[in-house]
């Protein structure tokens, strides 16, 4: 299955923190990482009172259920020292999101598929788009559409680092 992960950090080193999560996903069993975007710093969300993030998505491949890849992600962000708070939109060291796990859809407590607002970020958008300008996101248009869509309402000022 193809999945579309997206990696975000502000604390302790950025760039290293997303450089880390792209190997670490690289070794979860069964999976691999078969590209990845360019880095991209945005503006926070919530609090400004905190660092500009540091951003990527990779594509990978696995064998894993969504599940059983949404827990290996959150082992990845503990062992990189994810804290996880009771603010939301917080500055924190590492934050994989699954976004797409093929053309899944789910809602529950735990995951939805596709993930919840991505259509409409530009720091998720922006590296999607690099990697994988003619997916589809259940529900919501091509990667290209909803890029363009948020390149004109420019909501979060998002660039490419690298």
């Amino acid at each position: 299955m193809r999945a579309y992960i997206g990696l975000g950090s502000n604390l302790a080193d950025p760039i290293a923190q997303i450089q880390a999560a792209l190997i670490a996903l690289d070794q979860i069993p069964g999976t691999h990482c078969v590209r990845h975007s360019s880095l991209y710093r945005s503006a926070p969300l919530g609090s400004k009172d905190q660092p500009a993030y540091v951003n990527a998505v990779a594509a990978l491949d696995t064998g894993l259920a969504a599940l059983e890849l949404l827990a290996e992600l959150q082992a990845i962000e503990q062992r990189q020292g994810r804290v996880r708070g009771a603010e939301r939109w917080g500055p924190r060291t590492l934050d994989l999101d699954l976004l797409l796990y093929g053309d899944t859809r789910c809602e529950s407590e735990i995951l939805s598929l596709p993930h919840p607002r991505l259509h409409e970020r530009s720091f998720v958008l922006y590296p999607l788009y690099e990697i994988a300008p003619d997916i589809e996101v259940p529900g919501q248009g091509s990667v290209r559409e909803l890029a363009e869509r948020c390149c004109k309402q420019d909501t979060l000022s998002c660039e490419r680092l690298t």
